[in-house]
């Protein structure tokens, strides 16, 4: 996602680094590499026509920031532009009866387990309902995420009205205390007036706070004329666009809310329930310039590190008691912050040239089972672990005696570095790191 566009932004900006004043030669030959880049990753040509514009207004004969270079100005600018289409502030999903909404085969289902996953994880009270007669495979298969989530499905035997099942639906959240009803409706490959009067029909029936178009990232603008639709009659209040962690390049993304006034709530990145971001348009921006995105990071970091245990393991490392027990740990808690390369994409510095790093998550994998081949003794003591012993935990492992001894190395250098951050603690309280160790490096 983005990378063609994050790169070619960069480098029209990196050529501006050094002068002294923007001058319209240099704006318009950077502008130039911009609009091709924005029209490449398949944003919507009258969107990419007034974004050129407005950056051509704002850049002519600006006076440089104070503190920055032109190319930094520039980028400001470009960045400020950026969170402007892609909707400014983060929108919030309303509490109350929420409709998704979308033609077949753009994982509308599958998103409302995301939601409805990620709504529970914040404490919200959730059910889910399925409004989709014609297509009990559907039904079923929400049935079944919102059991693997832990969440109500509203199930009415025999009901296949769809308006009415919607209603009863209501109903029985309102007398349960709900604070979502998350309901599936049905889609079709293409839009058609049966469809469009069920739809509208449901919506009257059940006043929902939130209706939501479900559509698929690579699409691209292709997408756009038929959310139009979607929207003239039904009045959309968001979108949800899904496979973004795929070969979408962006520009649907970029186009929504300038071309049709609706805000994107959600972004599928990947298959997993887990795999749904809150859209934040300021963090977006940020990913597509290649600044990284620090405040997903940190939160990704925090989901997958338990609080009690990053505290317990602070207190170790200030205590200078850091253990292999300790290492396989952080090594576990790096795997379940999601891929590799998508965490390198989020730190800042690191956008633009992830995609050049090498991330093995099978290096990691073998580092942990290297260390569940030790016994309990020699991992809180590595200083017994001979020859033999390497052999012995090697081929347990299934790896080599050189992979154990790398291992070694590392968690000594690791352990002589931590003892240092211990030694200078910052003026950290005690018990507490002055920051976290989210990665085993």
């Amino acid at each position: 996602m983005f990378e063609l566009l994050t790169g070619r932004i960069k480098n029209a900006v990196d050529k501006l680094t050094g002068a002294k004043r923007l001058s319209e030669k240099q704006v318009n030959k950077a502008l130039r590499e911009i609009r091709l880049a924005l029209l490449e990753a398949d944003v919507e040509p009258s969107v990419v026509k007034n974004f050129v514009k407005r950056l051509r207004e704002k850049t002519l004969n600006r006076e440089v920031i104070k503190g920055l270079n032109p190319g930094e100005t520039v980028l400001k600018i470009v960045y400020d532009e950026l969170v402007d289409i892609l909707g400014k502030n983060p929108p919030e999903l309303k509490k109350g009866v929420v409709l998704f909404v979308g033609l077949q085969g753009t994982g509308k289902t599958t998103t409302i387990g995301k939601v409805a996953n990620w709504l529970k994880k914040q404490g919200k009270k959730v059910a889910v309902a399925s409004t989709d007669v014609r297509r009990p495979a559907a039904m079923l298969q929400l049935k079944k995420l919102a059991e693997s989530v832990g969440v109500d499905y509203y199930e009415f035997e025999g009901e296949t009205d769809p308006v009415k099942i919607a209603k009863r639906a209501v109903e029985r959240a309102k007398e349960e205390g709900v604070d979502y009803l998350l309901l599936d409706t049905a889609g079709r490959l293409h839009v058609d007036e049966e469809l469009m009067e069920e739809l509208q029909r449901v919506k009257e029936a059940v006043r929902p706070s939130e209706v939501i178009y479900v559509a698929d990232a690579m699409q691209g603008q292709e997408a756009l004329p038929v959310l139009k639709e979607f929207h003239e009659k039904l009045g959309l209040t968001g979108v949800v666009l899904t496979k973004m962690d795929g070969d979408a390049r962006g520009g649907l993304a970029l186009s929504v809310k300038e071309s049709v006034g609706v805000p994107i709530k959600f972004v599928g990145v990947g298959e997993k329930l887990e795999d749904i971001e809150p859209f934040y348009p300021d963090r977006m921006a940020q990913r597509i310039l290649g600044l990284g995105d620090l405040q997903t990071l940190v939160e990704k970091a925090k989901s997958a590190i338990p609080e009690d245990e990053a505290e317990a393991l602070a207190l170790k490392v200030l205590q200078g008691d850091f253990t292999l027990e300790d290492l396989k740990k952080q090594l576990e808690f790096t795997l379940k912050m999601g891929p590799l390369d998508k965490i390198l994409k989020m730190v800042p510095g690191l956008g633009a040239y992830a995609d050049k790093i090498k991330v093995d998550e099978k290096l990691i994998k073998r580092k942990i089972a290297i260390i569940n081949s030790m016994t309990p003794e020699e991992r809180r003591n590595p200083n017994i672990i001979n020859l033999s012993r390497k052999q012995r935990i090697a081929r347990g492992s299934g790896t080599t005696v050189s992979d154990v001894n790398r291992l070694l190395k590392e968690y000594r250098e690791m352990k002589k570095l931590l003892k240092r951050f211990k030694i200078n603690n910052f003026g950290a309280k005690k018990g507490r790191f002055p920051f976290r160790f989210p990665f085993p490096f």
